[in-house]
């Protein structure tokens, strides 16, 4: 089997029902179930003999080390961490206590109980980090894409905080030899991700004819990934990678923020049709930028096709217009 942290989230949860479609192992998933946790996500899964939920914390490490020496999982998952921006700038303590410390108490349990393993299940286990683009810090217009050797520079607290858990992840594996996978995602999107993250937010006011507010001139740029194929890199990273590496997991479609607003208010007008009503691009709302805003982020996911033969599937108008009809399906049901 394998242990999934945060497994209640937005991509926890994906990869918990991609991995049992799969036919995956079994999965235990340990998730403490904060703000961006929900077993509705998982509702698919009720009664299916090969999930076990586990509400619990991180760094509790006897939790943890209870769940390792009963299940013996052949791999973990770390996608436990709190996400959003915002949040962190309003209370940076929150990201700090979530994504360090928890991550270094839940290192700190698997490195005694994955010590004591004998030598064939030592050499077998895998501890899959999911990290962020963010880490990199911002990139100026004419910048390339970063690589994965790219140095960590973070603005904000959110990405200090993956930082910093990015580094103790790497150094249990240079210090101690635990085999230690991680990669670096772009911005992810796709069904029951959090409504306050950008595209949920805006299908929402524009369904319901509020004010969609939108940072600054609305020009950042970011890299759109769909979250069903950040899943699958992280099954072949499970599957043919060697640890101690890292890998960007990037789709390599840069759009500005304005551009995919601009977008999901007229997926909403043609599949929401008001007809003489205003454009729903009329709701769009600039608003003082935000702190320390990260003007452009872009990887270079050439290693992962290389190494792995992992690139994005879906493209991006078609995985907006899913995610879009999807998020429109619950605004309408609720």
């Amino acid at each position: 089997m394998i242990l999934v942290t945060g497994g209640a989230g937005f991509i926890g949860s994906h990869f918990i029902l991609d991995w049992l479609s799969a036919g995956g192992e079994d999965v235990v998933n340990l998730d403490k179930l904060t703000y961006a946790g929900r077993l509705s996500n998982l509702a698919a899964l009720d009664g299916h003999p090969g999930h076990q939920f586990v509400h619990g914390d991180i760094a509790d490490a006897g939790l943890v080390g209870g769940l390792l020496e009963r299940h013996q999982p052949r791999a973990i998952v770390h996608f436990a961490a709190h996400t959003h921006v915002d949040r962190s700038i309003a209370a940076p303590d929150d990201f700090l206590q979530n994504n360090v410390v928890g991550t270094f108490w839940l290192l700190e349990a698997v490195r005694d109980w994955w010590s004591a393993l004998d030598a064939i299940p030592r050499g077998a286990f895998r501890f899959l980090h999911v990290s962020t683009d963010e880490v990199f810090g911002s990139l100026e217009e004419t910048q390339p894409p970063l690589t994965e050797d790219a140095p960590t520079r973070p603005n904000n607290p959110y990405a200090a905080s993956k930082a910093a858990s990015d580094h103790f992840v790497r150094a249990a594996g240079k210090t101690w030899g635990l085999p230690v996978l991680t990669g670096h995602c772009t911005n992810n999107y796709g069904p029951h991700q959090h409504p306050e993250k950008l595209i949920p937010l805006a299908v929402s006011r524009a369904l319901h004819r509020l004010p969609i507010p939108l940072y600054g001139d609305g020009l950042q740029v970011r890299d759109w990934l769909h979250v069903q194929d950040h899943c699958a890199a992280l099954r072949l990273m499970l599957e043919r990678g060697e640890p101690g590496r890292a890998w960007n997991i990037a789709a390599a479609n840069p759009q500005r923020n304005v551009d995919v607003v601009q977008a999901v208010c007229d997926l909403v007008d043609e599949l929401c049709p008001e007809p003489g009503a205003p454009k729903r691009r009329t709701l769009i709302s600039p608003v003082a930028d935000r702190p320390g805003h990260d003007r452009r982020y872009a990887l270079d996911p050439a290693r992962i096709g290389r190494e792995l033969g992992w690139h994005a599937q879906r493209p991006f108008a078609q995985g907006l217009r899913d995610t879009v009809r999807w998020h429109l399906s619950m605004g309408r049901a609720a």
